[in-house]
Order: structure tokens, then sequence, then C-alpha cells
């Protein structure tokens, strides 16, 4: 999962106050160019817009990701979860590289 196209950031500290908030991390996907995507990659379910104070915008998509249940942990099926996403958003990022200055 190495690409210049998509990069993984994780908060593991937000929410850490809940009850369950140690069972839980965020994986923030980030696009990092400042271009137009395709109409069909954006909106909740792929990626939204996060504007810059500069007047810049680039894309990211964030998921919850819980990675243990009680005493349980599902440490496992999170990353495979984490690495299927990251391959599925990839993808419709890709065609977008050739335009990429």
């Amino acid at each position: 999962m190495q690409s210049r196209l998509l990069h993984i950031f994780f908060d593991i500290e937000t929410g850490a106050d809940y009850p369950d908030g140690d069972e839980w991390f965020i994986a923030d996907f980030l696009f990092p160019y400042d271009m137009k995507i395709p109409d069909e990659i954006k909106g909740p379910d792929y990626f939204i817009t996060i504007t810059t104070a500069d007047n810049k915008n680039f894309w990211h998509h964030r998921e919850m990701i819980r990675y243990k249940y009680g005493k349980t942990k599902k440490l496992t099926e999170a990353l495979e979860f984490l690495e299927t996403k990251y391959k599925e958003l990839h993808s419709m990022v890709e065609p977008l590289e050739k335009d990429i200055k």
C-alpha cells in the first residue's frame, strides 16, 4: 500500500474520552492534489473536499474503524478492511495520475 496518489493518516485520539473510544480509530485517505476529480467519485462514500486557507481543494475519505469489541481484538479484520478500502479508493484515483502536474 504505497503510492503517491493516496496517503493514509491515522487518528487514534479523537473520541478516546468516550466509553468505547479506545476500540476505534479513524483512517483518513488523502488524495493530495489540488485538481478536479470526476463527479462519480465525489460524495461521502468516496471523496469529499478539504479546503485550505489559500483556497486550494484537496480530496479525502474518512473511515471510523473498530478494531476491538470489549476484550475481543479484531485488528486483523480491521487491517483487511483498511487494505480493501485503500485498493478500492486507489483504483478510483489511478486514472487521474496522467493529469497530475
